[in-house]
């Protein structure tokens, strides 16, 4: 059998509707790969056999044969998946203790995709395909399920994924091929509580009842392999949590401090980044501070060097990575140029329905809007445009035919490109001054309908 590193997801701010996707429950727990063939192995994303921590999973041997299967550890409380209990179960080597933790806490892995049968790798298949294989080469157990996604309906399924208390959603294209190590557009996860896995990097004095201990970890991720810090986490911690924590840091202790933000508390201590800490947070500031974080568990089970700062970095594209096949269009799928600030294009759209797109670089990507009977010329003329997804900055240089059968199939041209000078940028209104080779002067665009997304384009005198 070969050996397959998991294919991971991207973020997305919101769920949709397609029919080309499938979707399913994000769960919240352990990701494991496992090889069922003359010996049986489970695997975790940093390549740790689990079986010792979760003996029940030996279940498989009688459910596949030559098999190697994708999916999740996890451990229901109040019938919901909890990290942290999957996360302290994986933790356990004592037999003894292991065999308690099962019998209280059985684990149940839930398996969603497969990667190779009878010796053939399936990873060049579409989803598609794979999930009618899977369905063919697995049976259910006591302690192993296969997974339902639901294809099209994800506004729906979000929703009621939410009511139960779960963490969200995963949706996965039903054409894509399966991408080992890859986080790729064609799985985008959805989630109703935001969290990142964050590398501690030092902690801050305790005072009080915490002086023996510690007041708050100093948290970083990786930009580029360069640690970038995030701010700092002190609530969430249960009394045990605090002095176990303090005895592995103190094992961990070096001289140099990783940052000098200046909001770091003098006397911190810094440590060996090889903690790998859950966090929950509200949002991520503009300078990239976890805003409410608060600690929900350690994981071993993914290398500090791939936690990223991806994870917390504004992202815009999800809308539109979800509608594009990039294996068959030729559009941009972005992330690769730095943006100058304040440039637009105008392009000329031949699809089903011509028209023109009015892309305006703001916050790293291209505001776009649709403009059926093109960008007015003369002051007083009014034209609706109708607010769409958001494109990465390449789109702006983009020419050529997109294919038939995918989403704005026809040929786009530039018409216009320049630079603008924002005059201002409200949630209702965009005022701005276009210098390009044919729209030049002032422009505004005031919204009419949140719900369709429908603005007025005006030349102002």
């Amino acid at each position: 059998m070969n050996a397959y590193s998991p294919m991971m997801a991207l973020p997305a701010e919101r769920p949709f509707d397609d029919p080309g996707w499938v979707f399913e429950v994000k769960w919240d727990g352990i990701r494991a790969i496992a090889y069922v063939g003359e010996t049986l192995s489970v695997r975790s994303r940093g390549d740790k056999e689990l079986l010792g921590s979760f003996p029940e999973l030996e279940e498989l041997r009688q459910l596949a044969s030559d098999a190697v299967l994708d999916g999740e550890i996890i451990v229901l409380r109040d019938g919901r998946p909890n990290f942290r209990a999957a996360a302290q179960r994986n933790q356990l080597t004592n037999p003894a203790e292991v065999e308690e933790a099962r019998a209280r806490s059985p684990a149940t892995f839930v398996v969603f995709d497969i990667l190779e049968k009878d010796g053939v790798s399936l990873i060049d298949s579409t989803l598609k395909t794979r999930l009618q294989e899977l369905r063919k080469a697995l049976r259910q157990g006591r302690y192993v399920v296969v997974s339902a996604p639901v294809e099209e309906h994800g506004v729906d399924y979000y929703e009621a994924a939410v009511k139960r208390g779960l963490e969200g959603v995963v949706a996965k294209r039903l054409s894509s091929t399966y991408q080992p190590g890859s986080r790729s557009s064609d799985w985008l996860k959805i989630k109703r509580v935001k969290s990142c896995d964050c590398v501690v990097f030092g902690y801050t004095p305790g005072e009080g009842a915490r002086a023996d201990t510690f007041g708050a970890l100093l948290l970083g991720l990786y930009d580029e392999g360069r640690p970038v810090y995030v701010g700092r986490v002190g609530t969430g911690f249960t009394d045990p949590d605090l002095k176990d924590v303090r005895a592995t840091l103190d094992g961990l202790k070096v001289g140099d401090p990783w940052f000098s933000d200046p909001d770091i508390p003098p006397g911190s201590t810094w440590v060996r980044p090889r903690l790998v800490a859950v966090v929950g947070y509200q949002e991520a500031t503009r300078d990239l501070r976890l805003r409410g974080p608060r600690f929900m568990g350690f994981r071993d089970d993914k290398p500090p060097e791939l936690c990223s700062l991806s994870q917390i970095r504004p992202l815009r594209l999800d809308e539109y990575y979800a509608k594009r096949d990039f294996a068959a269009t030729p559009e941009p799928a972005g992330g690769h140029t730095p943006g100058a600030g304040n440039s637009f294009v105008v392009q000329e759209h031949h699809s089903r329905r011509a028209h023109w797109d009015l892309r305006l670089e703001k916050d790293g990507v291209l505001a776009s809007w649709a403009v059926p009977k093109g960008v007015p010329l003369e002051p007083g003329e009014r034209r609706l445009a109708v607010r769409t997804e958001d494109h990465p900055l390449e789109y702006g240089g983009f020419e050529g035919v997109i294919p038939r059968g995918q989403y704005g199939a026809g040929n786009v041209e530039i018409w216009d490109r320049g630079f603008y000078v924002p005059v201002r940028w409200l949630d209702d209104k965009v005022e701005v001054v276009l210098a390009g080779g044919r729209l030049k002067g002032r422009y505004e665009l005031v919204r009419t309908d949140r719900d369709r997304g429908e603005w007025l384009l005006f030349k102002k005198p």
